[in-house]
């Protein structure tokens, strides 16, 4: 039996400096690979446990590997996964499908055309959150691939009940809001990895599919997928978000990440000598 596995990658595979704190204080300290660098610095690490496994993983031939991004694919392009190169992978939230590193220009025009059928446009939105961000907690503001707008703000000055207002905003013209770490993302509804997955599983014929993700940008991907996990930490765990089919980590930060891995190798295993049940 054929399994496509579409993995979440910040902070649910790879973690940066600064997001490795969610794994402390644990006892394990375990060693680090480097998967990602950055103007010349490391920026993104996973376990050298996770590494073995995520490698393993990708060798067998009944398994399809998807990374499952809300990144560029410039961002994307700078981390380095262990093991053989992703066939397909998917970034800026579902509004890429790379294959073989190269945009399937088809699914764009999908994409853009749903956007457009049932959004408000990004001009609209890129215009209230400039009008409504305070420049004493804003850093950074930024569009992905001319698909939707992030904010990089200073958490620790940023008013309790902003995001809230804005995702209500947002939600009446078809967007929705999502923060995660330091950044701000608003994305339009149709804008989904989940039917990037889809898509995938439609071309390769996968019988099984298996997520995991942290963020309420992968609630979607959870949802479509057979079977998923997330860990104990980010927005959905903040939020309580849970699903029947979706399990629970008790580990979290770098070391959910891990486990992750361990649980996708492990149920990949077991499709194929098992058949999926209706």
């Amino acid at each position: 039996m054929s399994t496509l596995i579409a993995s979440d990658l910040d902070r649910t595979l790879i973690y940066s400096a600064a997001a490795l704190d969610l794994t402390m204080p644990d006892p394990r300290a375990p060693r680090l690979l480097c998967v990602e660098i950055h103007e010349h610095k490391p920026l993104s690490y996973m376990t050298e446990n996770a590494a073995t496994l995520l490698a393993a993983l990708k060798t067998d031939p009944d398994t399809v590997f998807v990374p499952t991004t809300t990144r560029t694919r410039k961002q994307y392009q700078r981390i380095q996964l262990p093991g053989l190169p992703a066939k397909y992978a998917i970034c800026a939230n579902g509004g890429q499908l790379l294959v073989d590193g190269v945009a399937d220009r088809d699914w764009r025009r999908r994409v853009d055309a749903r956007i457009a059928d049932e959004c408000a446009t990004l001009d609209e939105v890129r215009a209230h959150i400039s009008a409504a961000a305070d420049p004493s907690w804003l850093r950074k503001e930024r569009v992905a691939e001319d698909l939707f707008a992030y904010l990089v703000v200073e958490r620790a000055l940023l008013p309790a009940d902003w995001v809230k207002e804005l995702g209500a905003w947002a939600d009446e013209r078809g967007w929705t809001v999502s923060l995660q770490g330091r950044k701000i993302y608003a994305v339009p509804k149709p804008l989904t990895k989940s039917a990037a997955v889809r898509e995938v599983a439609r071309r390769t014929g996968a019988e099984l599919t298996l997520a995991a993700g942290d963020s309420l940008l992968d609630a979607d991907l959870l949802l479509a997928a057979d079977e998923g996990w997330r860990p104990g930490h980010g927005e959905l765990a903040d939020s309580g978000w849970r699903a029947p089919h979706v399990d629970v980590l008790d580990e979290r930060g770098v070391l959910a990440g891990e486990e992750i891995v361990r649980r996708f190798g492990a149920r990949a295993t077991a499709a194929r000598v098992a058949p999926v049940r209706p």
